[in-house]
This record gives C-alpha cells, sequence and structure tokens, in this order.
C-alpha cells in the first residue's frame, strides 16, 4: 500500500540527509530513554520509603495536644475586642486523652477504621554501665498487629510474647546494640516519674527506619502506665485505614470531631514529600534540556531541508500544493523524527532499567537487615507516555518554524531567483 503523499514527501527530505536525521533521532531517543530510567529509579526509591512508612507507622495519630492553643476567657468573652492578656500562668493539668477509651468505641464504629491506644513516654534504660534514653510505647500487642506491620520486621521474639512476659520490652536492633543488650538480658527502666522497673527483652525489630530501631521500645501498656505512673491514661490512639491515601481527609474529620491533633502519615512526613517534589522537578528539567538540545537537531535538519529544497517547494506549488500541505509535509518531518526517536528511547530506557535492576550493592548487614542492596525500581507504562509526549512534543515545536517559512516561500521569486 502506497505511502501518502505528504509522508512521502517528508521520508524523501529525510533520507537525504542520513546523517543529520540519524544525529536528531538519536538526541531524542537519549533523551527518552534517559527519562524513563531516572523515573524508575526516583520514583521507585519514593515508593519504597512511602511503603516503608506506612507499614513501621499508623496511618493517623491522635495525640493529647491542640493544634491552636485554648483562649483565654477574656479573649473569647470580646473576641473582637481590643484585649491583651498577658503573663498567664498556665494551669497544671493532668496531661492525656480525656475519655480516651470512649472516642476509641466511636472511632471503631467507622467503616474501615483500626484502632490502637498507646501511652508514649521517655524513658532510660540501664543495663549494666550503658545508659540509653528511649521512647517507650506502652501498647495492646494484638491491636497493634491490626494497625502497624512491626511484627514482619521482628527479627528475634514477638510482639506477642509481651504478653506472657508482664516485664517484657520489644526494641530496635540498634537500640539494643548501643545497650548491648541481647533476647533475655535484664535491664532496669527508670521514667521521669522516678520509678524504676526490671525489664527482660523478649524482642527485637529492624524496620529499616533509623528514628524506629535506634529510639523506640515497646511494652504492654498497663506497665507502661505504672512505669510513667500515670494509670488509666493514654496519650496517643493510633489508627489504620483500608484507604491510606485517604488518611489526610479523614484526619481533619477526626480532629474536628473530637478537637485533639489529628496528624495523618502524610503530615507527619511533609518535609521528606516536598524533598520528593523537588526531585521530580530536577528529574524533568534534566530531561527537559536533553529535548531543548535534540529540538534543536531537529530545527537545525528541517531548516537546511527547507533551505536546500526551495525548487522543490515552488515545483510543489506549482502543482497545486497550498501553503498547508507544505506546512504540513515538514511537520511530518518533525513528528517523524520525535516518533522514531520515542520507540528507539522506549528500547533503550527499558535496556538502561533492566540494567540497573541487575546491580547489587554488598552492604553486608547480618541476619533480619533490610536486603536493599539493590535499586528500587517502578515500572509504570506512564514513565514511557510521558517519555513519547517529551519527544514528539519537542520534535514538533522545533519542526513549525521552519515548516511556516516553507509556506510562505513565493514560487514565483524562488524561480527567478534560480534563472
Amino acid at each position: 500500500m502506497p505511502l501518502p503523499l505528504h509522508v512521502d514527501v517528508a521520508l524523501t527530505h529525510l533520507m537525504g540527509r542520513k546523517r543529520q536525521t540519524l544525529v536528531s533521532v538519536t538526541g531524542a531517543a537519549l533523551g527518552v530513554g534517559f527519562f524513563i530510567a531516572m523515573a524508575a529509579l526516583m520514583q521507585g526509591f519514593q515508593a519504597f520509603f512511602i511503603a516503608t512508612v506506612v507499614d513501621v507507622a499508623p496511618h493517623i495519630t491522635i495525640s493529647d495536644e491542640f493544634r491552636e492553643p485554648a483562649r483565654q476567657p477574656a479573649v473569647a468573652a470580646f473576641p473582637d475586642g481590643a484585649v491583651a492578656v498577658r503573663g498567664v500562668k498556665p494551669q497544671d493539668e493532668r496531661r492525656g486523652i480525656k475519655r480516651g477509651f470512649a472516642i476509641i468505641d466511636a472511632l471503631e464504629e467507622m467503616p474501615g477504621v483500626l484502632v490502637a491506644p498507646s501511652l508514649q513516654g521517655q524513658v532510660f534504660l540501664r543495663y549494666g554501665a550503658t545508659e540509653r534514653n528511649a521512647a517507650l510505647v506502652g501498647i495492646d500487642p494484638r491491636r497493634e498487629l491490626a494497625i502497624t506491620r512491626l511484627e514482619k520486621d521482628m527479627v528475634a521474639g514477638s510482639l506477642l510474647d509481651l504478653e506472657t512476659r508482664p516485664d517484657g520490652v520489644v526494641m530496635g536492633v540498634a537500640l539494643a546494640k548501643r545497650l548491648g543488650a541481647a533476647p533475655g538480658d535484664r535491664l532496669t527502666a527508670i521514667s521521669p516519674a522516678g520509678v524504676l522497673r526490671r525489664v527482660t527483652v523478649v524482642g527485637l525489630y529492624r524496620t529499616g527506619v533509623t528514628a524506629f530501631d535506634d529510639g523506640m521500645a515497646f511494652m504492654l501498656l498497663k506497665q507502661a502506665q505504672i512505669l510513667q505512673d500515670r494509670a488509666n491514661v493514654i496519650n496517643r490512639i493510633r489508627l489504620r485505614l483500608d484507604d491510606v491515601d485517604s488518611a489526610r481527609a479523614a484526619a481533619a474529620r477526626i480532629e474536628a470531631r473530637f478537637a485533639y491533633k489529628a496528624e495523618s502519615w502524610q503530615e507527619a512526613n511533609e518535609g521528606i514529600f516536598n524533598a520528593f517534589v523537588i526531585q521530580n522537578a530536577i528529574m524533568y528539567s534534566t530531561v527537559g534540556a536533553i529535548m531543548v538540545v535534540a529540538a534543536f537537531g531537529i530545527f537545525n535538519i528541517i531548516s537546511t531541508v527547507v533551505f536546500e529544497k526551495g525548487r522543490d517547494i515552488a515545483i510543489l506549488k506549482s502543482l497545486g500544493f497550498a501553503e498547508a500541505d507544505i506546512r504540513r509535509i515538514f511537520l511530518i518531518e518533525g513528528v517523524l523524527v520525535g516518533v522514531v526517536g520515542a520507540l528507539l528511547g522506549w528500547a533503550i530506557g527499558y535496556a538502561l532499567v533492566a540494567a540497573l535492576a541487575s546491580v547489587r550493592f554488598d552492604l553486608g548487614g547480618g541476619q533480619g537487615a533490610i536486603q536493599n542492596d539493590r535499586f528500587y525500581l517502578a515500572y509504570s507504562i506512564t514513565h514511557y507516555l510521558i517519555g513519547a509526549a517529551f519527544s514528539i512534543t519537542a520534535a514538533s515545536f522545533a519542526a513549525w518554524l521552519p515548516a511556516r517559512r516553507a509556506a510562505r516561500l513565493n514560487p514565483v521569486e524562488i524561480i527567478r531567483g534560480a534563472a
């Protein structure tokens, strides 16, 4: 089946300058290929980080804090008045979530929500002559299994061992290493309230998140309340949702209902996500720069064709080709370069991603170490489509100006000039 006349003419022009066409196609292909590889690498790491955070931490944490401080009575009485309150002595009050278990009952009525109470406070852990500060979290082990994936990160023991050992404590591998402790060792726990208790290490976990592995320990909620001298008090309610992406909206609704600060996992890691935005901007800027260079090559080849094929353009116009037809021919040339560059770029990108996937790092690590000896890669057809859109858009834009110039050429002036 013969090609349409416009396409046939465009191909003839491109094949007449094979070297320049090959350079332009290669530039577009490299831009697409490197974009696919960079996108797979960066978004793969971002997805791994988010999955790690979502697995380790609850989706929403309700704490015994308020996002805005309480308004003083004078300010509340005269909201529009020129009232200034200074030197207010804060009232001493018992910290904790008031009616915490009633709030838990209300939250459990919400569909797709799992809830667990906890009491978090600081504690000094002493083993021999070594002391380390840690955040001690009192938990209900069975509820904890539902709201976090900490159990799958255990390298020794289990969270459920806390039920059989009331004096048990579970801590991160890094914290245990700093203390020089191992499962079965007896430690001394001292709270800021001055309460001292002997505890036994019954489990170790490794999440790969430093804040958890190096600075947190878990024990039974009742035992933590005794150690902190805060009987029947909880200061955290932690939630896990079926729809993890709805955490921010759900947290806003919960905070509006119960007044206590409700922080979603997105809000807690907002600084990291802002860094991801900058990272993605760098990626798109780099690929954009590559495509701009390729676009200049396409602009150069089509401009040269317009300059060299002046007589051909005059003949085409004399045969009845309109300006739109001439413009279409040269636009097709740019689009063809962009399409071929995109297809070759897909192959290059696939090869680069496969090469990155085969790279292995010897990072050492003992039993239970996170297996991060490779690149985390995100495979997505979207990367290929975006890369192709980059290539075709840049090529079309580069071909537009020469195409307009070709369409405006006057055949009479061309023939006279040639004569």
